[in-house]
């Protein structure tokens, strides 16, 4: 076996053979036979919380907000935490509703993330109230095993996921540069221990025409709304010679003031997934064709622009999914085959983005919402219902467990702690 080789089975002897502080007046080995204890320490300490993290899941549903807006929930989110001593910096990122609660000191830094945003009109149809309890939960119970597993526990308050790309502004201004891993999960009407997500582009069209009256003189008119309605046509005539994995979607954000005035401006406000970031950017160069198309025919002229960072697919860790699907199994879910998590994309979600960087995992997390799913009314009201409140404890549970066996590996630990180093040296 090569030389580095035999330096890597030397360091990992060596680091099998360290032992962290006692705690407790328990000494516990920095190791894999550590992990039990640590593990029934974690879920003793979410169970004995589980009233307040339910409470905590049904109040940041009674108060839905939106993105960047997120000011109550993020109080709420950040007090079990600093009770429990987690030191909390706010306004992460120069975002006013991000956060950062630290506890511990350990070389290996956890992050959990925590979402907390709402739909327009639908409230919590997304669970996010959930996401935020669970993240809570986990970090409660890492926090009390963080002294004997030398790491460093961090919920990361993230705002604006479902418009606004939060966790990427807060990747790109340097939030995440420190963890070695990023770890959440997400509600669903399904387990989905290796979800997957399409890459998104949020975009706005605007038509620019002229007024005119529209029974007096239309002839000086330029009908912005008609240069809207030739792009929805060319965009469903599209449709049918899309790649498979690339869908669009879109409204009519303004399609005029008045029958009686040709519209001078008009908008269009669109999604465009794929299934990775280069189809994303194959489907966009063929939209972009089509609004090009509806401004030529009308007589318009037209601008498009990004409303929020573009989203990229996610790419989950193999060996921390791995260790959830194992932890969520022992706790009773029973998640759909590998095989089939790829043919049920989750949409699209700024982890991943994050989990391009940094490894990490977005599990779902089961439901039972009567046949509704994220994004309907009836997914909103499920998401405060008995079976939303077990979701919030077993995924708290699955995640601390995640973290304190891949931590508690020698070779995971690190594997995660050079890609930390490794990332840090390509940022300077």
């Amino acid at each position: 076996m090569p030389p580095a080789s035999d330096g890597r089975r030397r360091a990992q002897s060596d680091h099998r053979a360290r032992r962290v502080p006692a705690v407790d007046g328990v000494d516990r080995a920095d190791s894999p036979a550590n992990t039990p204890t640590a593990i029934r320490t974690s879920d003793a300490t979410i169970a004995a919380a589980a009233d307040r993290l339910i409470a905590l899941a049904h109040s940041i549903h009674a108060e839905p907000e939106l993105a960047f807006e997120e000011v109550r929930s993020v109080a709420k989110v950040i007090e079990p935490l600093t009770e429990r001593g987690f030191v909390i910096e706010r306004g992460v990122a120069d975002l006013p509703t991000a956060f950062r609660a630290s506890y511990g000191s350990g070389p290996l830094t956890v992050g959990v993330c925590a979402e907390y945003d709402a739909l327009p009109d639908m409230g919590h149809a997304c669970g996010h109230n959930i996401i935020a309890a669970t993240a809570v939960g986990a970090g409660l119970g890492l926090a009390e095993v963080a002294d004997a597993l030398g790491i460093t526990v961090v919920v990361l308050g993230t705002p604006a996921e479902e418009s606004g790309g939060g966790k990427v502004l807060m990747l790109e201004r340097g939030a995440f540069d420190d963890l070695a891993m990023a770890i959440m999960v997400h509600p669903g009407p399904l387990d989905i221990a290796g979800a997957t997500s399409l890459a998104l582009a949020d975009l706005s069209v605007v038509f620019h025409g002229r007024e005119a009256h529209a029974s007096a003189a239309p002839e000086l008119g330029r009908n912005a709304g008609d240069a809207v309605t030739i792009a929805q046509v060319a965009i469903g005539l599209l449709r049918q010679h899309i790649q498979p994995g690339q869908q669009l979607h879109g409204i009519v954000g303004q399609g005029g003031a008045a029958p009686n005035i040709v519209p001078g401006r008009a908008e269009l406000l669109y999604y465009l997934r794929a299934a990775d970031s280069a189809s994303l950017d194959d489907l966009t160069r063929r939209a972009s064709a089509c609004f090009e198309a509806g401004a030529l025919a009308s007589g318009c002229t037209h601008e498009v622009a990004t409303l929020s960072p573009t989203y990229t697919e996610l790419t989950p860790d193999p060996a921390l999914l791995s260790v959830y699907r194992a932890q969520i199994a022992d706790l009773g879910r029973v998640p759909i085959a590998p095989e089939l998590e790829r043919q049920r994309p989750l949409g699209s979600t700024d982890m991943g983005n994050v989990t391009n960087v940094v490894p990490g995992i977005h599990p779902v997390i089961g439901v039972d919402a009567g046949g509704a799913v994220t994004h309907q009314p009836g997914f909103a009201t499920a998401s405060v219902n008995a079976s939303a409140d077990r979701a919030v404890l077993d995924g708290a549970r699955a995640l601390a467990r995640t973290a304190i066996t891949t931590a508690s590996d020698p070779v995971e630990r690190d594997r995660l702690l050079q890609g930390v180093v490794r990332r840090q040296e390509e940022n300077r």
